[in-house]
């Protein structure tokens, strides 16, 4: 069966049976991958929020409709567009940034497991590298992302990716700038990530259709030139690009 000369009998059965054991677990190894992607949602004391969790949700935050993010002083709000829809919202402190973008989700179980793996696999493929961390928000990823420089070169850039599983929706945070290079500078933005209130709504939504924002009241879209989705992309990991300047509203607080 294995076709190597100078093997006994026993040795050639003693691999035959290493050979079946790593089957077994291999498909141990997938089935508790598939028993880990169907787990519930975690509880989540700390944050983010569903709406019906918050008695006054707008209270010191902007309402994005899909999302209602905390204010905080000083703070740069960038809406991110694919077709006529806002999807996403960047808010930019100083050096660092964290992208906020929520989904529809099953009921009954949680995707951030899923959604890590397939972000990690997007990433390398495109040469980039990515280790799977535990952190202040729980289970996230640190990626080194292949990126063109302004002078045309070709670099990498540090980010991080957290996310959270709610009731019906899935939360993603891309934290990017000095608060990914320096976890310990991150802590305004982790917080802005566990105070933001996701308005999933009631109406019918396949899982994983992002849920729609809308621009705050008395906020003003200034295009920046920021191309749009492509139909059939990785809504996870090839969307929307976190390091590139969107639409913007400047909220001073």
């Amino acid at each position: 069966m294995f076709r190597r000369r100078a093997k006994s009998e026993d040795a050639v059965v003693d691999e035959q049976i290493d050979a079946e054991k790593t089957d077994a677990e291999d498909s141990e190894d997938v089935a508790a991958d598939e028993e880990q992607v169907a787990l519930p949602p975690a509880p989540r004391p700390d944050g983010p929020w569903d709406v019906s969790e918050v008695e006054n949700p707008t209270e010191g935050r902007v309402d994005l409709g899909g999302l209602i993010v905390p204010g905080v002083q000083g703070m740069e709000l960038r809406v991110e567009v694919a077709g006529d829809a806002i999807v996403a919202a960047t808010l930019v402190l100083g050096n660092s940034a964290i992208q906020l973008q929520a989904f529809a989700a099953p009921k009954s179980e949680g995707i951030w497991g899923e959604v890590r793996r397939e972000i990690a696999a997007g990433i390398t493929q495109q040469g980039g590298v990515v280790d799977e961390e535990e952190g202040p928000l729980g289970w996230g990823l640190r990626a080194q992302v292949p990126v063109q420089l302004p002078d045309g070169t070709h670099g990498v850039q540090l980010v991080r990716f957290v996310g959270c599983d709610g009731p019906r929706w899935f939360l993603r945070g891309v934290i990017s700038g000095q608060a990914a290079v320096q976890p310990e500078s991150a802590g305004v933005l982790e917080q802005v990530f566990r105070e933001t209130v996701v308005v999933r709504g009631e109406q019918p939504m396949a899982p994983r259709d992002p849920i729609v924002l809308k621009l705050p009241d008395g906020g003003e879209m200034v295009a920046d030139g920021m191309p749009q989705q492509q139909d059939g992309q990785n809504r996870y990991s090839g969307d929307l690009n976190p390091f590139e300047r969107g639409p913007e509203i400047t909220e001073v607080r």
